[in-house]
């Protein structure tokens, strides 16, 4: 695989990693409209035949056909927005040029085989068609036409695709609602998350057009639930993933506040904790996972949160605002809710079991990194501790006391020691649960049950980047990878799941990248300086690179990721010499 880049430097970003991602929308519940109707396929906005109004059109000479080499992209500029030009195999394309999810420049990406990769969080896009084909993110990228016309490149585009620089692939609607009855449904999604909305969007995009129904223990529709922690005084409309008025449109049924208490596969009904029940004829399980509660004295006390939803994000940075923080865990939730509130509160206390965070996922070099990073901007670190009990004052919490006798003022305790998959109401089911407690499936996202289909964290699934095996990876991206996945088995695609798992996380305003699956990596070797925090680390087994991380070294794991996509092995030594020439593909 070749993966060549010029990076072109463009004008001074206006989009920061962490902005609010796709749309706004509204908290209300969203159920069945009633009305008799007849839909067809539609696409917002169309840019790939953009010439309905000559009005809203723009064309522009961009460059000379010699200024691009194969395997180059560049950002240019039309007047009134900016498009990535691209040329591959002597041909050229147009897309948009911002990464629909968080508006990464994807001039700083990674081009490879007919797709470019965003370089922040690994979303992938056809340079074909601006199709989104792997995640985080759920909108394409507007495409562009261009013409060669004596040695010079033209884009012609239209002006609302260059400003929205996103495009919702084409979708069906239902055929007709008001001959349902409201107690069946062809498919029942249980869960609203990443996996369970993809899913939904997916579905529609294939041409679906019979009844969805998505069920939500949250008030909320579909939200971005990796901000709770980022970002922590989001309100719900601002982390939205899709507005009202797009469930709306394509005839997507959300049930907020609705719990599944069981799941009868013979009859092929779910039925609610309130007793309400639906028959469906394809069922998604798609619940995620349940936060763990700490298990000592006082735990049930009034300001001690697990982060779950908007209103306890918001509830902790109004409590914790000038008082003393006790944060119990070094997860990924417990560090970034540590950054978050470090310039927010008095004080800010890390309780974790282990002696570095971040030890079993990054290795010890980079954590202590990070821990150190983190003691410079005041966060004190009890480590190789836990607690015992938490003490209260007029009902409310005071104190923290760790079992290594230290006391800790406390005002507000968050809760980040991890999660159960939310699977407990299948255990009578007959659907295939291992002894954590996950749905098995295969790599179909298809479980022991025909019709029945699960995905995101509360599953595990075959990994062919490790040989198939079983793993859970509870990240963001593989969620709406599952999500897809599943969509298109459940219209008979036959379609095998076969992404690159990609996370990310952000603290003190500085992000880490991750790619691969380092479950028992055996040595990490690092290039750069932990110390500047730039740096690239190799997560190693036996002689192959199974995962790769970086801080301030963008579009390197990008560039891994594509290079693990393809199915290319990458040595040890290979990254030892600190030579990169084993990325052009001429290595193993």
């Amino acid at each position: 695989v070749e993966v060549k880049i010029e990076v072109v430097i463009p004008e001074k970003e206006r989009s920061k990693e962490e902005m609010s991602p796709n749309g706004k929308a509204s908290p209300l519940i969203y159920k069945v409209n009633g009305t008799a109707r007849h839909y067809h396929l539609e696409e917002h906005p169309i840019a790939s035949n953009p010439y309905h109004n000559p009005k809203d059109m723009v064309e522009a000479s961009v460059c000379h056909v010699k200024d691009l080499e194969n395997g180059q992209m560049r950002e240019v500029d039309l007047g009134c927005g900016k498009a990535l030009l691209i040329k591959e195999s002597g041909e050229f394309h147009a897309v948009g040029h911002k990464c629909p999810h968080y508006g990464a420049p994807l001039v700083k990406g990674v081009l490879s085989k007919g797709r470019v990769r965003c370089p922040w969080h690994g979303a992938c896009f056809s340079i074909g068609t601006g199709d989104i084909e792997d995640f985080p993110g759920l909108d394409s990228l507007p495409r562009f036409q261009v013409k060669i016309e004596k040695e010079k490149v033209y884009i012609r585009a239209s002006k609302q695709a260059l400003q929205t620089q996103r495009r919702t692939k084409m979708m069906a609607k239902c055929i007709s609602l008001s001959n349902y009855n409201l107690s069946s449904t062809n498919v029942l999604i249980i869960g609203a998350g990443a996996a369970g909305l993809v899913c939904a969007e997916t579905l529609r995009q294939e041409g679906f057009s019979d009844r969805i129904v998505m069920c939500t223990m949250d008030r909320h529709l579909p939200y971005d639930r990796p901000k709770l922690s980022k970002s922590m005084d989001s309100q719900p409309e601002q982390i939205a993933l899709r507005p009202k008025e797009f469930f709306c449109t394509y005839d997507i049924e959300v049930l907020t506040e609705m719990q599944v208490a069981a799941v009868d596969i013979k009859s092929k009904i779910a039925v609610f904790k309130d007793g309400f029940k639906m028959e469906y004829n394809k069922l998604l399980i798609a619940t995620g996972n349940t936060p763990k509660a700490l298990s000592c004295k006082g735990k049930e006390m009034e300001n001690v949160f697990n982060i779950r939803t908007p209103e306890d994000a918001n509830r902790v940075v109004k409590l914790a605002t000038s008082k003393n923080v006790v944060i119990v865990g070094a997860s990924f939730l417990g560090m970034e809710v540590a950054a978050y509130l470090a310039e927010r509160a008095h004080s800010v206390s890390l309780v974790e079991l282990e002696e570095v965070p971040f030890k079993k996922f990054f290795g010890e070099r980079v954590g202590r990194a990070v821990m150190k990073m983190f003691e410079s901007n005041r966060v004190k670190f009890y480590m190789q501790t836990e607690v015992s009990e938490l003490r209260e004052q007029e009902g409310k919490l005071k104190e923290v006391v760790l079992k290594s006798g230290k006391v800790l003022r406390a005002d507000v305790c968050v809760v980040g020691v991890g999660a159960v998959p939310a699977t407990g109401f299948l255990k009578q089911s007959g659907i295939n649960i291992d002894s954590k407690g996950f749905v098995v499936v295969n790599k179909m996202m298809q479980t022991n049950i025909p019709g029945v289909f699960a995905a995101g964290d509360a599953v595990t699934f075959p990994l062919a980047l490790r040989n198939n095996k079983k793993v859970n990876i509870p990240h963001w991206q593989m969620a709406h990878m599952h999500g897809r996945i599943a969509a298109l088995n459940m219209l008979a695609h036959g379609t095998e799941i076969s992404t690159v798992p990609y996370l990310w996380t952000a603290m003190f305003g500085k992000s880490i990248r991750y790619a691969g699956h380092a479950e028992g990596f055996d040595d990490v070797v690092i290039q750069g300086d932990l110390d500047e925090l730039k740096f690239v680390a190799f997560y190693t087994k036996s002689d192959e690179v199974v995962a790769v991380a970086s801080m301030n070294y963008d579009p390197i794991v990008s560039k891994v990721a594509e290079v693990l996509a393809a199915g290319r092995t990458i040595r040890k030594r290979d990254v030892e010499t600190g030579d990169m020439s084993w990325l052009t593909g001429k290595g193993s």
